[in-house]
């Protein structure tokens, strides 16, 4: 199992974020990924990097860490800009990007309509997602698609993505790994030992990917995986 953070964008600067992406390469973790919102949570007071320019930054200053989107929203942005911008970071990172993406929902759909940004029907936003899909993985493009919604899920296999579990318990990691390729995401213990046991866990259950959101410290995460037996085994 991989194992990778989310990226600290919820900032005025993408300083930290670009720190916290060399120091992750040079402790070994596999992946770092940036959020697309226009704010964090319910605050819209606190700035939100742009997730397309941080992700490509991050590419120009790393060599091998895989970087990604947790995830792209399908609706927020034209279809085709979405597509063109994975392909750019892709070359531009030499093939190390993970395209995650999602059809967004009700939380996400204040940012729209504090823009002035068409919120499409839901079953649009889906028929956009796998036209965007099947450019990308067409491609040579990694893809995830972040859902629980049977139907999108559905999508997402159809078109060959992995799923993407945002803090779900380790019986649906287990159900939907079970199905196909399936990572998860969310919050872990700010403990390393705690952590370190639920890794060993979703790891158990089928989890190819952990990302770790938005965990104290690399040093953290690296003695985390420590802990859990990762650093010389990952699948």
């Amino acid at each position: 199992m991989k194992v990778g953070i989310t990226l600290p964008t919820f900032a005025p600067s993408p300083a930290a974020a670009l720190a916290t992406a060399r120091g992750a390469e040079d402790a070994g973790i596999d992946g770092v990924f940036a959020f697309d919102h226009l704010w964090p949570g319910a605050n819209k007071s606190r700035p939100a990097l742009s997730m397309y320019p941080v992700l490509a930054a991050v590419a120009s200053t790393t060599r091998h860490i895989r970087i990604g989107s947790l995830v792209a929203r399908v609706g927020l942005v034209p279809d085709q800009l979405i597509v063109e911008s994975f392909l750019g970071l892709h070359e531009v990172s030499g093939h190390r990007v993970v395209a995650a993406l999602g059809v967004g929902d009700a939380k996400s759909f204040s940012e729209n309509e504090a823009y002035g940004i068409a919120w499409p029907a839901l079953e649009d936003r889906r028929t956009s997602l796998a036209a965007v899909l099947d450019q990308l993985i067409g491609s040579g493009v990694e893809c995830w698609v972040g859902a629980t919604a049977p139907v999108t899920l559905e999508i997402a296999r159809a078109a060959g993505a992995t799923v993407n579990l945002w803090d779900v318990d380790l019986d649906r990691v287990e159900a939907e790994a079970g199905r196909g390729s399936a990572t998860w995401a969310g919050p872990l213990p700010l403990e390393a030992a705690p952590a370190a046991r639920k890794l060993t866990d979703l790891r158990a259950a089928g989890a190819a990917w952990a990302i770790w959101g938005w965990p104290s410290s690399v040093e953290l995460v690296s003695e985390t995986i420590r802990l859990a037996g990762l650093q010389d085994r990952r699948d």
